[in-house]
């Protein structure tokens, strides 16, 4: 994917940072004439920086999705047909600057619906949803509680999905039986910990040490690695580990001659990972993020409108950049547009009514609106989440898993495990 940024000696963050002008452009086209009207989408989160590949990657697709729906007419309301254009700022996944970010969507910018990436960002957004009863929605429904009625996670549901692909791992590699995790110490890493802990301990895999929390500042991973790896483990869990923190550790695994599975929420820019390891070393990496060129993506329970031409198009235009949230984003805005159809309006009260009516269609099938045990509120779009497995150098869907069931049967060791990090809704300060 990264082929011409890694013949340029460019890394992912440099490539980031050199392209930071264009990611900080304030709108994105939308194809649409003076006299049309417009409905505006704010787009607020991180678009340069460390954790820039999964917010820029999103805005990208969203151009997409903006283009296909303004020529196909726009979004139908009661009063009238309205183009869609999409506003971003650049939170540089920085709380404060994301609760100034918020502010100007809503009051210079005059959008209608807020998307976030969420995680350390929401605290600092969260006065201003309560305050304007704005709609907003997060990748993250760790950030979710009864406090805000107007946050809602339609599509990716961190860090529940993760075990999803742990069950996998213990029926289809029983062999596995001990593992280590690594993480950043923040908002992403924990409750993903969490997770990956309830997961393994339902499926009967030991951890040979506690979770090796590591600073986000952290660059140099070759000692993080050897003492991940020092009692020899089946396995090595690289948790929600920014692409900025997975490659080197995976490069380090490499190097430092690890031979077992290796299991992660994420595998961005996979192709850089190969070319710095080898496709031996890289191949049956679990994680859990296809690319839409799967053929399983062409399935009747598939609600995401033409995968196959999204991600070719996303790829012709953005070549080496399609990751995690390329397409979460634009999936969300399938959501939001159906429900602004069915309820006349954009108006956020109006939205949220419409789209909590009955299942939703979440991307990977129809999903129920779920999470009040967890999250303290049902605002999570909750159903399938796909595992994949990178073989032969390419990432493949190798079974969708339903995460209530998962629940159904282990949400007890959930629910203690996010206690343990203070991770449930009723302890986040």
């Amino acid at each position: 994917m990264l082929s011409k940024i890694v013949k340029s000696g460019l890394t992912r963050r440099t490539f980031l940072q050199s392209t930071a002008a264009a990611a900080a452009a304030s709108s994105l086209p939308r194809m649409a004439l003076a006299q049309d009207k417009v409905i505006k989408i704010g787009f607020l989160a991180p678009l340069t920086g460390a954790v820039a590949a999964w917010g820029k990657p999103g805005l990208d697709g969203c151009e997409i999705w903006a283009e296909r729906v303004n020529a196909a007419g726009g979004i139908k309301l009661s009063d009238g047909d309205y183009m869609v254009e999409f506003v971003g700022y650049d939170n540089e996944y920085d709380p404060a600057k994301a609760r100034t970010g918020a502010t100007k969507l809503i009051r210079e910018d005059g959008v209608s619906f807020i998307m976030m990436l969420g995680g350390d960002t929401w605290p600092g957004v969260q006065p201003v949803a309560d305050k304007t009863g704005m709609l907003f929605s997060t990748l993250l429904p760790s950030d979710l509680s009864p406090d805000t009625t107007t946050l809602i996670a339609p599509a990716e549901v961190h860090p529940i999905y993760n075990v999803t692909g742990v069950e996998w791992l213990a029926e289809n590699k029983p062999e596995l039986k001990t593992a280590v995790m690594c993480a950043q110490d923040d908002a992403l890493g924990l409750p993903s910990v969490a997770t990956y802990l309830a997961a393994f301990e339902a499926a009967g895999i030991e951890m040979l040490d506690e979770p090796l929390l590591f600073d986000p500042a952290t660059t140099d991973f070759a000692p993080v690695v050897t003492k991940l790896i020092a009692g020899n483990p089946d396995i090595v869990c690289l948790d929600t580990c920014y692409s900025d923190y997975v490659h080197p550790i995976a490069e380090q695994l490499f190097q430092q001659g690890f031979k077992g599975q290796i299991i992660s929420c994420t595998a961005d820019f996979y192709d850089q990972m190969i070319s710095k390891t080898s496709e031996e070393f890289m191949e049956g990496f679990v994680f859990q993020f296809p690319d839409f060129d799967d053929p399983a993506l062409n399935a009747d329970n598939i609600n995401f409108s033409d995968p196959n031409g999204f991600y070719a198009e996303f790829n012709k235009r953005f070549p080496g950049q399609w990751g995690a949230v390329s397409w979460e984003y634009a999936s969300i805005m399938d959501l939001w547009k159906a429900a602004a159809e069915k309820a006349g309006s954009a108006e956020p009260d109006a939205v949220i009514t419409a789209m909590k009516d009955g299942q939703g269609k979440h991307a990977f099938g129809d999903a129920d609106w779920w999470g009040e045990e967890l999250f303290g509120i049902d605002n999570a779009l909750v159903g399938d989440w796909p595992v994949v497995a990178i073989e032969g150098g390419k990432a493949t869907i190798k079974e969708f898993r339903n995460i209530p069931a998962w629940y159904e049967k282990h949400g007890d060791l959930l629910v203690k495990h996010m206690q343990a990090y203070d991770q449930m809704w009723n302890q986040r300060g």
